[in-house]
């Protein structure tokens, strides 16, 4: 099996916190191919960097797809998830999503412990798309400069166990979601001293991809993920362009 993981921000020191989680959650025979955004922000906080991210997943996943089982958006808020899966014949999964969905398998409300107040909104937004809203407890965000983005969990690391400490203790979350590729692997670290399940997105992610191929399920072919109708188009790039032809 391969994997395509993509990062939809440039900073190369987040990818190598996924590919090293990826890596180790996946099973023996995956193969994992990481990728990371060639244009865009570090990190993703806000709906327009969102669409940002969006558009340099597509054209990773245009010009890189071919000959890979799956597709991975390795973005906390899954930019780009529901238009890739238009346009792809391969499962496509997010890190919210698949960390959602498990959380709601653990536990009856979750909360999501993430690095930016600004973040907030959209992480909301999010989870309601996807009908969780009432499963919701909180999101608990750190409220300081980051200075190096892949470096959050090294320089933050004791705010975010207390911020996962008051989730449990002043909203009543069941389970704990670790969000965003730059805490990658940290739920593994820190879950011997949280009294409550605390899963990852990235390692949620590749789970759930491994298991959906393994189903073997067909891409849909009508109702809203159908692929895209042709119609004439200009100035798009070749990995776009072959997007739409699929």
């Amino acid at each position: 099996m391969k994997l395509l993981v993509i990062n939809p921000n440039i900073s190369e020191s987040v990818s190598a916190l996924i590919a090293a989680e990826a890596r180790r959650v996946a099973s023996a025979e995956t193969q994992i191919t990481m990728q990371t955004a060639t244009f865009g922000v570090a990190y993703i906080e806000t709906r327009f960097e969102a669409m940002i991210g969006a558009m340099a997943v597509a054209e990773l996943a245009g010009a890189h797809a071919g000959g890979h089982d799956a597709l991975v958006i390795a973005a906390f808020g899954d930019p780009g998830l529901l238009a890739m899966r238009e346009v792809l014949d391969i499962p496509v999964v997010g890190l919210t999503e698949s960390a959602v969905l498990t959380a709601c398998a653990l536990g009856q409300r979750f909360s999501i412990i993430a690095i930016s107040k600004r973040i907030a909104a959209w992480y909301e937004e999010t989870v309601a798309s996807y009908g969780l809203a009432s499963r919701l407890a909180s999101i608990r965000t750190l409220d300081q400069t980051l200075r190096d983005i892949g470096a959050v969990q090294e320089h933050h690391a004791q705010a975010l166990k207390a911020l996962c400490m008051q989730a449990i203790e002043q909203d009543r979350a069941d389970v704990l979601i670790i969000a965003g590729a730059p805490l990658a692997g940290l739920a593994r670290t820190i879950e011997s001293e949280i009294p409550v399940p605390v899963i990852d997105g990235v390692s949620c992610a590749i789970r759930h991809a491994e298991s959906l191929v393994k189903l073997g399920a067909r891409p849909p072919q009508a109702s809203s993920l159908a692929p895209p109708p042709r119609k004439p188009n200009h100035g798009l790039s070749e990995a776009l362009r072959r997007l739409l032809e699929r």
